[in-house]
Parts: structure tokens; C-alpha cells; sequence
């Protein structure tokens, strides 16, 4: 049944479609031995893409100091992963906010998504550099099954949806698939998938639901997607809770880290957030929000410390 419920999913106009050319980038990016010529090629193909890949080159937030000025210049600075990620948020952020999804309120769910993703950018910087660029792009997209089963089973998946907000519950895979016989992380690998990104990625997406995804690659990944996804539900929430301290140190726990080291990586992840939001056009999160954050947790820090 749950294979059925997929291949409807597939049929449905409720996975945004991308245009030509990030599709035939995402296909060029599958082949090991891809050249920048055949990248740069298909880029140069839509002037209005050309134009997005410069305009986020030479946002602050990749630090450069000569202005860039081709569209070969952009793919060296960026790397191919880099650009495949700027490209399909900046699209999907583009299709799916123009549609109205009864129950989710999609500025939340792109502030939310964005902070996800930085934060499991930031976390694999730490603790599995070669994952930098896989934790990015599948931070901003594991979400994605949420909008899109809430636009395809509008009635039956209006319980869950309606969580998925400040200081709402979190969502359940049980919950889920009580409701559509499908978790979110499995229709957004489906996505994935359907959009030719690489296994990892995809399997890392299915699992990031999960507390306890396994071992290898893709659960590396899913345990820093899990763990982003609690402190950047902090972090969008603006909340006085203590309860957000313990959760930012069992979240850091999940990646073998603690709550000292997120207080260093929190300022170094509101200037990524600042510099993505402007380049993908979305909401910010309020400034106020770390400083709670970092304030609710340094209290935690000192409880325990003297316990």
C-alpha cells in the first residue's frame, strides 16, 4: 500500500516541478567524470540563472574579495555541490511559496528549513567535514514531504500539518503514517531521489526522523539533520522555555558533541543564516532568538555544573 501512496505522490502536482536546466545539471553532476565546461554549458543556457549563480557568488557569506564576474569563475569559487544546493533552494523557495498550503505557514517552514540546514552545515564542519555539502543541501530539503503531503492528502494530513509550527508539537513518523501511510523524510527522499541526487543524501533524508538511524554514511548525516532540526526549532520558536537548553544539549549529544560547543557555533550560524536568507530570499530569524537561545543555555550549563 505504501508503494501506491508513493507512485500517486509521483503522478500528483503536488511535487514541484524544476526547470529544464537544474534538471539536466543535477543529471550532468550524476556522471564521476562530469567536467566544469559541460556544468558552466548548461548554466549559460538561462541568462536568469547565470545571473542568480553570480548575485550568490558574490553574497558575504562565501567572503570574496574580487567581484565575480563569469559564470566559470561562480562554479570554481562555489564547487559543483555548492551550486546544485544553491540552485534548487532558490527554485523550490520560488515554486513552492507561491502556493498556499491549507494549515502551514510556508515563511515558517523556509526560516525553519534554512536553519536546519546551516546548522547541520555547521555540525558536520565540526564533526565530519566531508559531509559539509550532503548535511547542507539535505537540511534544507528533508522537510520537503511536509508541504507536499499536506497539499496531496489535504483532510487526512491536516492533524499533523497544523504541528508544524511556533511552539507546536513535534511530528511523529507514527503520527504520519496513522494519517497517510508515509512519513515526511520517506516522500522527500522520494523527491531526492526523483531529482537524481546521490543515494547518500537520500537515505540520510529517509533516516533524519530517526534518533537512532544506525551506522555508515547516510546515518552520520541523518544524526546531524536530527540534531539541527531540534536546535533550529529553538532557534524559530523565540522561546523563554528552559526546556530548549535540554534540548540543545541532547541534540549535541546525538553528534557527540555539547551544549559549550554549540554556544561557539551559535554566532557563526546567525551569520550564515543572515547572509542565506538575503541570497534565498527568505525570512530571518529574529535576532533575539540566539541571544535566548545562548542565554537559556548558559544558565543550563552553570545549573549542571554546580549539580
Amino acid at each position: 500500500m505504501k508503494a501506491t501512496v508513493l507512485e500517486t505522490l509521483k503522478r500528483s502536482a503536488a511535487i514541484p516541478s524544476m526547470p529544464q536546466v537544474v534538471v539536466r545539471f543535477l543529471e550532468i553532476m550524476q556522471d564521476p567524470e562530469f567536467s566544469y565546461r559541460d556544468l558552466v554549458k548548461v548554466l549559460s543556457a538561462d541568462p536568469g540563472t547565470v545571473s542568480e549563480v553570480l548575485r550568490l557568488s558574490n553574497s558575504a557569506l562565501f567572503g570574496v574579495r574580487n567581484k565575480v564576474v563569469s559564470l566559470q569563475q561562480a562554479l570554481t569559487l562555489l564547487g559543483p555541490k555548492r551550486t546544485r544546493s544553491i540552485l534548487l533552494g532558490r527554485y523550490l523557495v520560488d515554486a513552492m511559496s507561491k502556493t498556499k498550503v491549507e494549515g502551514l505557514d510556508m515563511s515558517y517552514f523556509w526560516r525553519r528549513s534554512l536553519a536546519t540546514s546551516v546548522m547541520a552545515s555547521r555540525l558536520a564542519e565540526s564533526k565530519a567535514s566531508r559531509f559539509r555539502d550532503e548535511a547542507f543541501i539535505s537540511g534544507l530539503l528533508a522537510d520537503i514531504g511536509i508541504p507536499i503531503l499536506a497539499e496531496a492528502f489535504t483532510e487526512k494530513y491536516a492533524p499533523v500539518v497544523v504541528k508544524f509550527c511556533p511552539n507546536g508539537e513535534s511530528i511523529h513518523p507514527e503520527d504520519e503514517q496513522e494519517a497517510v501511510e508515509l512519513t515526511h523524510g520517506e516522500v522527500s527522499a522520494m523527491v531526492l531521489s526523483h531529482w537524481s541526487l546521490p543515494d547518500e543524501i537520500c537515505k540520510a533524508v529517509n533516516l533524519h526522523q530517526s534518533s537512532h538511524p544506525g551506522d555508515g554514511d547516510s546515518a552520520t548525516i541523518a544524526k546531524m539533520l536530527h540534531a539541527a532540526d531540534t536546535i533550529s526549532k529553538a532557534l524559530c520558536e523565540v522561546s523563554h522555555s528552559a526546556c530548549v537548553a535540554d534540548a540543545c544539549i541532547e541534540a549535541m549529544a546525538m553528534v557527540d558533541g555539547d551544549g559549550t560547543e554549540l554556544l561557539h557555533l551559535l554566532p557563526k550560524v546567525e551569520r550564515d543564516i543572515e547572509d542565506l536568507a538575503d541570497a534565498l530570499r527568505i525570512d530571518v530569524i529574529p535576532k533575539n532568538a540566539y541571544a535566548l537561545v545562548t542565554e537559556n543555555l548558559q544558565n543550563r550549563l552553570n545549573e549542571l555544573a554546580h549539580v
